[in-house]
């Protein structure tokens, strides 16, 4: 089995968590009469051969959120390169979507472990601590101001709201741009409506809309890199986003994204929906 690209599993944990999952900024906000749940798991394969699991558990509210994310490889991507991370998010919902407050990743691989976190307000960032910080941050494109600001954290990416007079399920669910700093990089992950399918997942069964996704890197990256070249000019990835209805926005259920050792494809085991008891 080939080692998937470096860019791609930290892509994966964007649409994990940044699905959930990095493919999905933000749109008009409806706030629901209710508080609504989500409890999701979701096997990863490549080329159809199992390589790990992940998970999205949390709430929406009509004006605030929290989602707790986590992955790991497994079986034969064991023998490659044994991964694993967690993430989470919290915050505020407004009229533009999520306002994170809030942001923690632990990821760790064969080589290193590394632990962001960070601290937002009116989608800026306050502040940020790395450990340990990357190795070759002379390297890279620098991060300006700018970068840190209109900004939303990879895990509070994945709460997408669709404006109250819009079709939950219809093109509006998809046509939207997201702006994502990690605490590294900064990059923006751009929808476009591309269908309908539908999915049948233990919790959940019905429509969900199809879109397309295209990945932007903007600061924090290497311009030399091969993978985030790729990545860049990929347009083999589709998000497929399923509804939580009472707070009116959509989340990841499945993705697929082309790499050079194959598809990769993220796709929900479970896919339960509740309400919060307050």
């Amino acid at each position: 089995m080939r080692q998937v690209p470096n860019l791609t599993r930290r892509f994966i944990a964007f649409v994990l968590g940044r699905g959930l999952f990095s493919c999905m900024g933000l749109l008009g906000y409806q706030s629901g009469l209710y508080a609504e749940t989500l409890k999701a798991h979701y096997g990863m394969t490549l080329m159809g051969l199992s390589i790990g699991s992940a998970y999205a558990n949390g709430f929406v509210e009509p004006r605030s959120y929290r989602i707790d994310i986590g992955m790991r490889t497994t079986g034969l991507a064991n023998l490659v390169n044994s991964a694993k991370g967690v993430a989470s998010a919290s915050g505020g919902m407004s009229l533009n979507g999520p306002s994170p407050a809030n942001y923690a990743n632990t990821t760790s691989n064969s080589e290193e472990t590394r632990t962001i976190r960070m601290s937002l307000s009116s989608n800026a960032v306050r502040s940020v601590e790395i450990r340990p910080e990357p190795w070759d941050l002379p390297a890279r494109v620098p991060l300006g101001e700018s970068a840190r600001r209109r900004v939303v954290d990879p895990v509070s990416a994945l709460i997408m709201p669709v404006p109250a007079n819009q079709e939950l399920l219809g093109p509006a669910a998809c046509e939207r741009t997201i702006s994502v700093f990690d605490g590294i990089t900064r990059f923006d992950i751009s929808l476009s409506y591309s269908g309908a399918q539908n999915v049948e997942a233990r919790g959940y069964a019905g429509p969900v809309v199809v879109c397309a996704a295209r990945y932007t890197p903007i600061a924090g990256h290497r311009p030399d890199s091969a993978s985030t070249r790729y990545m860049s000019e990929n347009q083999d990835i589709h998000v497929w986003l399923a509804p939580l209805p009472e707070t009116h926005v959509v989340v990841p259920i499945h993705i697929d994204i082309g790499t050079a050792a194959g598809e990769l494809a993220i796709d929900a085991s479970e896919f339960t929906l509740g309400q919060k008891t307050r």
